[in-house]
């Protein structure tokens, strides 16, 4: 059913939906402006016209109730106007509707970078952070509606953990450079936002607290899990890098753990030796049942993927509360440095590929030096007889 007369507010709300009939009302004045009643009573203001190649377009104003009779009046001048000079709207507003979203943009990465690419812990990490910071923020924007200015509103508003701010921008900025790879952006919005100052934790244990952590591995029910806190205690080597280990990767006849490249920081085969307590560690371990790797997972074919739970029920029995997993890869280290084995020797040890990564430990340096100072200055009063 149509009906032609001027559009009012007292017309629109005269008319009733009818069962299974749709309404259109026709504005007398302004040619294509209407209503669009439906049979549950809900009333939208459209506009209809001829695009440039003759073809008929109806574009969608608003509903009744939500904007007024008088408003769809004006717009309808407006989107007509903007027919007369040559433009579509709807055409544009398809446009819009196609425009990529943040959604599009972490299904994308997923699939095209983060899978192929990311060693499991990585991936799962980058997942949290897009799941709790990013999609909750930017779900359904569009890629071009997310400003600087948005992206810097975020990064304040996580000032209060900087080191999560840091790796959230991080993040952002590999996701939106993609995006401009693939066309989908032409510049990348977090390039004007600027990184938080980070203070690098360096916790390290003492030779007291290390033998409380021994003692409470002894005391805890599963040794499996004990053993992959002391491999980490004593080679220094990373969490993903013990867990992930497998059988073929040691030769303990030679001492010597090959871990390959794919599970390196650096994505470079590392040869570490080892030390004799640590033979003796992978020997008894081997003695059990084999599996290809050194912690089984609980899914077949898979090795250990996280001991998280374990190690704070350990870290609260041996009284280290604030001690996280990579603080024994520092503590390995710092004993190493402080026992007087020169900074790149150590470096070498934990795999850095770059001096200044292990010229955090370098204070502890100080003591072994001051020690050999002592040495001649000792040497001296005695020929002095002081």
């Amino acid at each position: 059913m149509t009906i032609g007369k001027k559009i009012t507010k007292r017309l629109v709300e005269s008319i009733s939906g009818k069962k299974d009939q749709e309404i259109l009302l026709w504005d007398s004045e302004i040619k294509g402006f209407g209503v669009r009643v439906f049979s549950t009573n809900r009333k939208t203001y459209f506009v209809q016209y001829r695009n440039q190649f003759n073809r008929t377009r109806r574009k969608k104003i608003g509903v009744h109730g939500i904007i007024t009779a008088e408003q769809a009046r004006e717009e309808a001048k407006s989107i007509l106007g903007d027919v007369a000079k040559g433009k579509d709207p709807s055409r544009d507003f398809q446009n819009y509707k196609n425009k990529k979203t943040m959604r599009d943009l972490v299904e994308k990465y997923f699939e095209v970078h983060a899978r192929p690419n990311k060693k499991f812990e990585s991936y799962i990490e980058d997942k949290r952070k897009i799941d709790h910071v990013i999609l909750s923020r930017f779900q359904n924007m569009k890629l071009e509606e997310i400003t600087t200015l948005e992206l810097q509103i975020l990064h304040r508003d996580l000032k209060e953990t900087p080191y999560k701010a840091n790796r959230v921008r991080a993040l952002l900025s590999k996701m939106f450079s993609l995006a401009v790879q693939w066309k989908w952006l032409d510049v990348n919005p977090i390039n004007g936002v600027p990184k938080y100052q980070e203070q690098k934790r360096t916790r390290w244990l003492n030779e007291e607290e290390l033998q409380r952590l021994w003692n409470a591995l002894e005391a805890y029910h599963n040794q499996n899990v004990s053993n992959v806190i002391r491999l980490l205690v004593l080679t220094g080597s990373r969490r993903n890098e013990v867990l992930g280990a497998s059988w073929d990767q040691f030769d303990l006849e030679r001492g010597v753990w090959t871990k390959p490249s794919h599970m390196t920081k650096q994505n470079k085969m590392e040869h570490l030796p080892l030390s004799s307590q640590v033979v003796d560690l992978l020997k008894a371990m081997k003695k059990e049942p084999l599996s290809p790797y050194l912690f089984p997972g609980k899914i077949s074919g898979k090795s250990l993927q996280s001991i998280k739970k374990a190690w704070k029920t350990i870290r609260e029995a041996a009284g280290l509360l604030d001690v996280r997993l990579h603080d024994l890869r520092h503590t390995h280290a710092s004993h190493l440095v402080s026992g007087g084995l020169s900074l790149s020797i150590v470096g070498k040890l934990l795999g850095h590929t770059q001096a200044s990564t292990t010229q955090r430990y370098a204070h502890l340096a100080d003591e072994s030096l001051r020690n050999a100072a002592e040495l001649f200055g000792n040497k001296i009063d005695k020929l002095i007889g002081k």
